[in-house]
């Protein structure tokens, strides 16, 4: 069966349609593309991520060999998963209606090429949607979902409960404080580390933007550089030397604090993430129908628990 297709009967049609489709604006993957996740892109099965920790190796030194230092050798396996989209349609529900110029006039009519690459760009952007959400707060449970970052560090009993911030609904009246409540429970040994992030949901950003152009207290009516909202025209955002990232997979109120080095994203092959086949079924079965096919595989994973600090998401294995 195809799958229903719903086109927007206000659409005004002046003379020869353009071929232009204008679709709401969707999230990209923004962790990926912007640089905030270390990516592992050739993963066929899994990948092994070895971490080491030692203890005080420098002693007094002495005449003799003494091994009295002591190295904890761990793993973490990142199993990506695997994901499909299978989209069916069929071109008669096109054939009558205002793109039939665009379509020809003949009984084997093909999809119309316009819509083709706007059907592949659509397909692309809810996946890239799709993965950012996964990244975060994904659920193997839920079908087209992975186990996100959220989701595997609320259950990992080795998260130190001194770096478990507990969460608020966050506002430009408090969001100075809370985010500094991440920083206070960031580790000494991860304070000045040149890839550290404190990954931040939107609203928390929004938030901080607002609080800086001066709707917070102590920063009086006119904000930063006394622009009020205005000083803010996108860009980077740091909070106490720390850099912040907006992770927009990310619940409302959440945070995380993390090396980018110390989080993985795996995939089997990069290109597949942007990978979608158009099949027109006319010359395999005689039908008027067009397949869209995209499959690929993605997971994510962290390193060290020890060197992440999160912000309102529950660990039940504390």
């Amino acid at each position: 069966m195809a799958t229903t297709t719903t086109q927007n009967a206000s659409v005004v049609y002046n003379g020869e349609f353009a071929g232009e489709y204008i679709s709401a604006a969707l999230l990209s993957a923004n962790t990926i593309e912007n640089g905030g996740i270390t990516v592992k892109p050739n993963v066929k099965y899994k990948h092994i991520i070895k971490t080491i920790s030692t203890d005080d190796i420098v002693k007094d030194a002495s005449c003799d060999f003494s091994a009295t230092s002591t190295i904890t050798l761990d793993e973490r396996a990142l199993t990506p998963e695997f994901q499909q989209v299978n989209l069916q349609l069929c071109k008669s529900d096109f054939q009558d209606d205002w793109e039939a110029l665009s379509m020809g006039f003949s009984a084997h009519d093909s999809l119309p090429t316009q819509f083709s690459d706007f059907l592949i760009a659509h397909v692309a952007a809810k996946v890239a949607q799709r993965t950012e959400n996964s990244i975060w707060t994904g659920t193997t449970a839920t079908s087209g979902q992975f186990n996100g970052i959220s989701t595997k560090i609320a259950l990992d009993a080795s998260l130190p409960a001194a770096q478990e911030v507990a969460g608020t609904t966050v506002t430009s009246g408090n969001v100075i404080a809370q985010i500094g409540s991440i920083v206070d429970a960031i580790p000494s040994t991860l304070y000045n580390s040149e890839d550290l992030f404190i990954y931040v949901s939107q609203n928390i950003a929004r938030a901080y933007v607002r609080a800086l152009g001066g709707f917070a207290s102590n920063l009086g009516g006119a904000g930063t550089d006394n622009k009020g909202t205005q000083w803010y025209a996108g860009g980077g955002l740091s909070f106490d030397g720390v850099k912040l990232f907006v992770a927009n997979g990310l619940a409302d109120n959440t945070a995380i604090a993390a090396e980018k080095s110390n989080l993985y994203f795996g995939t089997g092959l990069l290109s597949d993430q942007n990978e979608v086949k158009v099949l027109d079924m006319a010359d395999l079965d005689g039908s008027q129908n067009v397949r869209v096919v995209m499959r690929f595989t993605a997971g994510v994973e962290y390193g060290i628990a020890g060197d992440i600090v999160t912000y309102g998401i529950t660990n039940s294995a504390n």
